[in-house]
């Protein structure tokens, strides 16, 4: 599931009915049988492209993660194929019969709740199904929260890691990002409004004071972004609490390179004395790539 909490737009009256997309001046073309895998959008409705609202019109049947949510889509754009529900829980029972059916000529659309499936949904093992069945897989582009995210965080987009969702319990949680922390990249993650404040802590903990953006309600009337150190946005959490599912980013390491344990411990040995160990771990770790708390443990060292 995406992370949006719904399918919304301030002015639904505006949106393409049925026989205004007949009107469009592009040539229709002519499905070829196969699975197509179409982006919606992640809030705003009018985030999604002509050629996913054709396909979804000419499609023999569509697939949806949660029906109630793709009806209103469907709805606002005057769209009546057939609707039925896949999702993780009759995922095993269904691909059979969908694999069966689109070897017999059948052409399926599949959509997730919000955005682009595959993107953490379950849409991947009927991808991978098809695949196997030599079916024919097109990809429709289209909304993205993970990419709507990184566009407004402002942070480094040259390489990025998708993580999905951290572990809910600490412990977990500060392992899997322990095993991101010398990814030069800037990571993307989900996470939700009442995590989000132990979340922080143990990016803290764990990455250290790097860059971090707090984005959620993308594409939406209230879309917010909050910009700062896990350290700050975890006091503006407390504060404010956010609502809903939340797209985190959080910056690459600072420094050229990852620096070798012999340039982490010369670096301490010349910080320890004037800032103390914890700032020092933490200036360190930001510097050179490490995870704070390794760093931490070498200054524990060195002491």
């Amino acid at each position: 599931m995406n992370p949006d909490d719904s399918i919304s737009d301030a002015n639904p009256s505006q949106h393409l009915r049925g026989e205004e997309l007949q009107s469009i001046p592009l040539k229709p073309q002519k499905l070829e049988h196969g699975l197509y895998v179409i982006a919606t959008p992640i809030g705003n409705l009018r985030d999604i492209t002509l050629r996913a609202l054709e396909t979804l019109h000419m499609a023999d049947h569509i697939l949806a993660e949660d029906t109630r949510q793709t009806r209103k889509l469907l709805e606002s754009y005057d769209i009546k194929t057939p609707l039925s529900a896949y999702h993780d829980h009759n995922a095993a029972k269904r691909v059979p019969k969908l694999i069966q059916e689109l070897s017999a000529g059948k052409t399926f659309a599949l959509v997730s709740d919000a955005g682009t499936p595959l993107v953490s949904d379950p849409g991947f093992k009927l991808v991978r199904a098809a695949i196997e069945a030599k079916i024919e897989v097109y990809p429709l582009p289209g909304a993205s929260a993970v990419l709507a995210g990184l566009v407004k965080s402002g942070l480094p987009s040259d390489r990025f890691v998708f993580a999905g969702f951290l572990p809910p319990k600490s412990g977990a949680r500060q392992t899997a990002l322990d095993a991101l922390s010398r990814v030069k990249a800037t990571l993307i993650f989900f996470e939700t409004g009442p995590r989000i404040k132990a979340c922080l802590k143990d990016i803290e903990s764990v990455l250290g004071p790097r860059d971090i953006v707090l984005t959620r309600e993308l594409t939406k009337r209230y879309e917010e972004a909050r910009y700062g150190t896990a350290a700050e946005l975890v006091e503006s959490v407390s504060e404010t609490p956010p609502k809903g599912e939340i797209v985190l980013l959080v910056g690459p390491p600072q420094g050229d390179g990852l620096w070798s344990e012999a340039e982490v411990i010369s670096g301490l040995k010349d910080l320890i004395s004037e800032a103390g160990m914890k700032r020092a771990s933490s200036d360190i770790a930001a510097q050179s790539g490490w995870a704070k708390r390794d760093v931490y443990q070498l200054a524990l060292k060195l002491k």
